[in-house]
């Protein structure tokens, strides 16, 4: 009896229903692939925009905030830093400036890490130009930002 148990038991692993069953087929898992591929291809290039417009938004807000700085910075020193001094006269006393006080604690960077670039007197008609050169990190192109 133990013999006629065991041939059964043999069989039934070797019969093709149950090996079909016991698994995935190759096409099943390729299909699996495929479609984790299109959504991949989908999902992260909306993920990238979104971290590119943080940036943006970041290195606004960035240049809004050294506008201000500038602002105090002339109303208290009757006149804005100039191109040599750069941004680092709102944070480092420049010569003689008896009413001027710190503007900020650091400089900031713009959102990809780029230092600002300040030019006095600005272009435009405006008081004073401040740039950052965007993603390239290079002068010139549609990525620019500025005041």
């Amino acid at each position: 009896m133990k013999t006629n148990r065991q041939s059964c038991f043999r069989s039934s692993l070797h019969s093709p229903r149950l090996r079909g069953e016991a698994g995935f087929t190759l096409i099943e898992l390729l299909l699996v692939l495929v479609i984790l591929a299109i959504l991949a291809a989908v999902v992260v290039p909306k993920f990238t925009g979104r971290t590119q417009e943080a940036k943006i938004t970041a290195t606004k807000t960035q240049i809004s905030s050294i506008k201000s700085a500038l602002e105090l910075f002339e109303h208290d020193n009757g006149r804005f830093p100039t191109s040599d001094e750069g941004l680092a006269a709102l944070v480092n006393k420049p010569g003689d400036l008896p009413n001027w006080h710190s503007y900020m604690d650091a400089v900031p960077n713009d959102g990809w890490g780029n230092p600002f670039v300040y030019r006095f007197p600005g272009t435009n008609g405006k008081d004073y130009d401040i740039i950052s050169y965007g993603p390239d990190g290079h002068e010139g192109g549609n990525d620019d930002l500025t005041n």
